[in-house]
């Protein structure tokens, strides 16, 4: 199983690299793609993020508009470290008024935001992908940690079955089934520039 999935995300980076939807670094790495913004601004639509009020997200640059928005918007933002090394920050309204921007990067968020150990209910997370199906299979990068962060939040009782578990992708990035293995988190929504798509 484990070689299918690299086989799947090696036909994903190439697939993109290929058609200049993201740039040669993305290798190993949840894809910056292109339209991410759009697919932000898509996800920003819908009456999922505007019943939340705080929205758990990975720390993947693909992921920087959403992050950007939520404190546009005046949500919590929770964000996963980086391989989750430093656990878990939460990144409040009052304290990013004005550095939303700069707040969504990692730096930023080190910076404008505090690490937390007990997180709280969650109504959304959003979690970066190198590939998705439409039955809410997810390939994440290899190393496992968004199926962790995901789990860490059901263990914590942070998000029930109801919560919105998203993923923010390229349209070329939804494939007709990805690999799983029985610890892989599932998604219930897809975003991309074009369209949602509910599971």
């Amino acid at each position: 199983m484990k070689d299918k999935k690299e086989a799947q995300r090696s036909t994903i980076y190439n697939n993109m690299i290929k058609a200049k939807l993201s740039k040669p670094y993305c290798l190993g790495r949840i894809p910056d793609f292109n339209g991410a913004n759009e697919a932000a601004k898509n996800l920003r639509t819908t009456v999922e993020w505007k019943m939340s009020q705080i929205i758990f997200t990975s720390p993947d640059t693909a992921l920087i508009k959403v992050r950007e928005n939520v404190m546009l918007d005046k949500k919590y933002l929770i964000m996963a470290s980086p391989k989750i090394l430093n656990g878990y920050i939460v990144l409040k309204p009052k304290d990013v008024i004005n550095h939303e921007k700069e707040a969504a990067t990692i730096k930023g968020a080190f910076m404008y935001g505090k690490r937390i150990d007990d997180l709280p209910q969650v109504d959304m997370v959003v979690e970066g992908s190198v590939a998705v199906d439409k039955y809410g299979g997810r390939l994440g990068k290899g190393g496992g940690y968004g199926d962790r962060e995901i789990e860490f939040l059901r263990k914590n009782n942070s998000i029930n079955t109801e919560t919105p578990v998203v993923s923010t992708v390229h349209e070329i990035q939804i494939i007709e089934g990805v690999a799983t293995e029985p610890h892989d988190q599932k998604l219930n929504m897809v975003v991309t520039p074009e369209r949602i798509l509910r599971i």
